[in-house]
């Protein structure tokens, strides 16, 4: 049983990567293994030009292939989700998601970009052959806050969203996966 997470945020400094990074250590917790891939990482001219031969180009499509789920974050630019992961999701094979239940997670300045989930995430995820897009955690900036001692606060009612489509993503991985949501977190 292995959940794949992907941060596509350019930025080092990205709140979408760090939401990511607690739903991370929550499925730790709770006995998942994940696997994590950084899109900021990967050489940008390979994956501009869909050279899937690059050795960490295949590497990432591999950890694709080899999920049984992927809970992948972005932040919201422009009204969309990150041009890292649209260059990315477009060097995937068009079944790269076939089987697998997608959690979509996404932060941005403010509710206007609420939609950027269903009205532009979620029809690529489809047509990448997704069994299932959950439904997704949009996050305001503000509900993420990360103090000068690197500790993450997050929002109350964010962590319960989080608990809650965690929770959904387990209900959607094979018999026998075990994902618990701890309350580990301070709340905002």
């Amino acid at each position: 049983m292995s959940v794949l997470t992907i941060a596509s945020s350019p930025s080092t400094h990205s709140r979408s990567a760090r939401l990511l990074g607690r739903a991370r250590d929550t499925l730790t917790a709770g006995g998942i293994i994940s696997r994590h891939l950084d899109l900021r990482g990967l050489p940008a001219e390979a994956l501009l030009h869909a050279n899937t031969r690059d050795p960490l180009i295949a590497e990432a499509v591999a950890a694709v292939e080899q999920a049984d789920a992927i809970i992948i974050a972005t932040p919201v630019y422009k009204a969309a989700y990150s041009g890292l992961l649209k260059v990315f999701l477009d060097l995937l094979p068009q079944d790269a998601f076939s089987g697998k239940p997608i959690l979509p997670i996404a932060s941005g300045g403010s509710l206007a970009h609420a939609l950027v989930i269903d009205y532009a995430l979620r029809p690529v995820l489809g047509s990448l052959g997704a069994h299932h897009v959950l439904p997704g955690i949009f996050a305001i900036d503000k509900d993420i806050e990360t103090l000068a001692d690197g500790t993450l606060l997050l929002a109350p009612g964010l962590l319960e969203r989080l608990g809650q489509r965690l929770g959904d993503l387990r209900a959607h991985l094979p018999q026998g996966a075990t994902l618990s949501y701890a309350k580990h977190a301070k709340a905002a």
